[in-house]
């Protein structure tokens, strides 16, 4: 029977379940990838199990997020995460040594493992060919412990590509295109397969784009073969030997199926505030460009950078325009520098920061009131800039420069009557950095170093008989993980400290939403489609259940906070009539009677009484969710179930 590659991947790490779409499965994990926003909290998790040591096959952890320095926070944090990775056994990837998705693929990454990551884009791993999933610290946790990880069985999109990209249009268009059509809600329960003749025409690098910006489409994850596009780029990498041959058989079927043409594929931007509001870049030509930034998560390989330093060269910035450049990785800043980029970015006006995330975080870069922001970065929910009311739109490298030269939102094929289109090949042979602190038996005698921000995981209480809970907020559609939990440099150096951060818990909606949620024994809050989109961040679940969140009731959820809101002991519950949405207020009191039995008993609809009204919702969740809620939260269950053998 011929099968797709991805069909091929998950069956080869199957532990539980059959590959029959919305089954619940549970997969053999081989690399975890933690990162510091995330990964505090995920390492405290871990220690919380009392297991010892790592037992994956690899497991790495990466400091890209929290860079600033501003008091003692984020430098203990850093520490800590050193010292319990030598303790511990991880890889540990220090600050300024690059983004955890482009130092992954470079050092460690191997084409068909498996990979759980505590950050959303850890589809980027595609580029060299990995089934890599986001998913929130305790999942990420229980990776690390050797646990498989559990969830539902995805369909696979098989996206055929034929022809070859045209001058001034790359990687980032076709994501884009590919979120034009889907939206960022469109591929929802499924992994997306590209496959084709046109996948030889990607580079190892433009394929992690497409990967890690994947994650906007709702995807589980996105899967490309490795071919000799993969082997070129271990071999340039000093690291031929993890080269392995994949593709799905020929002929092999697919659940959906689409199909680009990347002859035909246009310069695209995304509009604020979302992924997903994609246009022609003709469309919007002319906005007056206040800010421009290349690199930090996607878009910052060697490739990016060095195609808007050669755009670049020889000319200047737009008077009053700021150029910001974010590499990828201490090791890309190299080779960009040895290929003469790095002078002709400076020479250009251009401000070149350290390897990280920074901006696409909201740690700093912030633009000023009423600017408009071109980046290439995957994310532009509202705020999550830093600054309110922002104007951030997403783009290729080569939209970006052009705006950089012009002034203006610019389609980049415009300069085609002053230059030539630079095509850039990778190296045959990357100068080499490896900063990666590697584990070994003589690092396992350190000791963990805690600062005063370190703080215990929190005890979390079961589920009581009854809930009785107080509708503390409504929110609309598509509430990302940025709104209920905000990023940026006053709330991220927080991640270690959960009684700090839920201070901040939906601050960017309703300020005082965690002084009102103290006041009340129980609180529960009202979302529409697709609540809980955008990162993996666990602390959207953490410190709403904090402050005494136990039920969050919508009309859909997006994978990953779903699962997560499982893992802390909140009902994820779902309108079963969606016009309810419209019948039920802010401000009313919710009770659940007989919940906790009728969770343990495998039911899927839940009575509910809404002032004194009954409302019936729907619980979608497997088994082993079912007794993780029960417990009040995974952590919980999986301490008892250690204690009781």
């Amino acid at each position: 029977m011929t099968q797709n590659l991805t069909r091929k991947i998950l069956a080869a790490h199957l532990v539980e379940g059959r590959l029959s779409p919305g089954e619940e499965i549970a997969i053999r994990i081989d690399h975890v990838l933690l990162q510091d926003a995330t990964g505090t909290m995920a390492m405290l998790e871990f220690e919380a199990l009392g297991v010892g040591e790592v037992r994956a096959e690899v497991a790495a952890q990466y400091v890209d997020h929290n860079l600033l320095q501003t008091d003692n926070k984020n430098a203990d944090d850093h520490r800590f995460l050193q010292t319990a990775s030598a303790r511990y056994g991880l890889y540990f990837s220090p600050p300024g040594n690059g983004v955890c998705h482009q130092v992954h693929m470079e050092r460690l990454g191997v084409p068909g493992r498996t990979m759980l990551g505590s950050d959303s884009h850890t589809p980027g791993a595609a580029g060299v060919s990995m089934l890599a999933i986001g998913a929130g610290g305790m999942d990420v946790a229980m990776a690390m412990a050797g646990y498989p990880y559990y969830l539902p069985c995805p369909k696979v999109l098989g996206v055929k590509l034929t022809g070859q990209l045209p001058p001034w249009v790359s990687a980032k268009d076709v994501i884009l295109e590919m979120l034009r059509r889907h939206g960022v809600k469109g591929c929802v329960g499924k992994i997306v397969e590209y496959y084709g003749p046109g996948v030889s025409s990607l580079s190892a690098t433009d394929r992690e784009t497409i990967g890690n910006m994947g994650t906007e489409l709702g995807a589980t994850t996105t899967v490309f073969p490795s071919d000799e596009n993969t082997r070129a780029y271990l071999e340039a990498q000093g690291r031929g030997d993890a080269w392995t041959e994949l593709a799905a058989d020929p002929g092999a079927d697919y659940d959906e199926h689409d199909e680009i043409d990347l002859s035909r594929v246009e310069p695209l931007i995304a509009c604020p505030a979302s992924p997903g509001n994609v246009v022609p870049v003709r469309e919007v030509a002319g906005r007056k460009v206040d800010q421009v930034i290349v690199g930090s998560s996607v878009n910052s390989s060697f490739r990016d950078l060095l195609v808007t330093a050669r755009v670049l060269k020889g000319r200047r910035t737009y008077p009053g325009l700021e150029l910001n450049i974010n590499p990828g990785s201490k090791q890309v800043l190299v080779n960009v520098a040895e290929h003469g980029g790095i002078m002709d970015l400076l020479l250009a006006g251009a401000r070149i920061h350290e390897s990280g995330c920074l901006g696409c975080i909201g740690m700093g870069q912030a633009p000023g009131t009423g600017q408009i922001s071109l980046r290439t970065f995957p994310r532009n929910f509202p705020g999550r800039s830093g600054t309110k009311d922002d104007q951030i739109y997403l783009c290729s490298p080569e939209t970006a420069a052009a705006a950089a030269l012009e002034g203006v939102i610019t389609d980049p094929r415009d300069l085609a009557s002053e230059m030539e289109y630079p095509v850039i090949e990778d190296p045959e042979q990357y100068i080499i950095d490896d900063s990666i602190i590697r584990p070994s038996e003589a690092l396992r005698t350190t000791v963990i170093e805690r600062g005063p921000n370190i703080r215990p995981f929190p005890e979390l209480d079961a589920l009581p008989e009854t809930l009785e809970a107080v509708v503390l907020l409504k929110v609309g559609d598509n509430i990302s993980t940025d709104g209920i939990m905000p990023a940026g440099a006053q709330v991220l150096p927080l991640r270690s400290n959960i009684e700090a951060i839920s201070e901040f818990v939906f601050y960017q909606i309703d300020p005082d939403f965690a002084s009102r949620a103290k006041a009340q024994a129980a609180v529960a809050v009202v979302g529409g489609d697709n609540y809980g989109q955008g990162s993996s961040r666990e602390h959207a679940a953490l410190a709403p259940r904090h402050l005494g969140v136990r039920a969050k009731i919508a009309k859909s959820f997006a994978r990953i906070h779903k699962a997560n809101l499982c893992n802390f002991g909140i009902l994820p519950l779902i309108f079963e009539d969606p016009e309810d949405y419209d019948r039920i207020a802010q401000g009313v009191r919710i009770v659940f009677p007989g919940v906790k039995a009728l969770i343990e008993s495998g039911a899927t609809r839940i009575p509910a009484e809404v002032e004194g009204r009954p409302m019936s919702l729907h619980l979608d969740v497997s088994d082993r969710q079912r007794r993780h809620l029960v417990a009040g939260g995974a952590l919980n269950f999986v301490r008892n179930e250690l204690a009781r053998s």
